[in-house]
């Protein structure tokens, strides 16, 4: 379990540190913890949207989808056994989701609605009989709603 968190801890560190980053360049509104720049929210659409459909996502939700599998395959012996499998089993779960998480700059960062979205979302993907197909549908949405906001940005512009 140490190993799972520790693996997600790591992940928020970098997280704060890109929001902070973000926000000393003033590109993340303090307000609402947005992206301030439209094309910055749909490249993030996008991106999410394509990672949806990489091998590496696949892999990892394949992993996270059937956990007990996955540590049975990769068990270890030892003292340090416990941390090194939950580490694993978080770093597969981390790379299933980070693309997901990174759209809480879009929907804002401290948006209760567009977390509880999110984490019903991952759940659905994780738990749900058709979660890899589901997943693809995501992708192909997340692309369209980037599309889409490029073109509403550029036909303001």
């Amino acid at each position: 379990m140490s190993g799972y968190i520790a693996a997600w801890a790591a992940f928020s560190l970098v997280a704060t540190a890109a929001q902070g980053a973000l926000a000393a360049l003033g590109l993340v509104s303090p307000m609402f913890m947005t992206l301030v720049l439209p094309w910055t929210g749909a490249i993030v659409l996008i991106g999410a949207g394509l990672y949806q459909f990489t091998p590496l996502k696949a892999a990892c939700l394949d992993h996270c989808r059937g956990p007990v599998d996955a540590l049975t395959r990769h068990r270890r012996t030892g003292r340090a056994a416990p941390f090194r499998m939950g580490l694993l089993h978080g770093s597969y779960c981390l790379g299933c989701c980070w693309a997901l998480m990174a759209l809480l700059f879009v929907g804002g960062i401290m948006n209760l609605w567009w977390i509880a979205g999110l984490a019903v979302y991952v759940a659905v993907e994780k738990l749900a009989p058709a979660g890899e197909r589901l997943a693809r549908v995501m992708g192909v949405m997340l692309v369209i709603a980037g599309l889409a906001l490029m073109v509403r940005i550029a036909w303001a512009a």
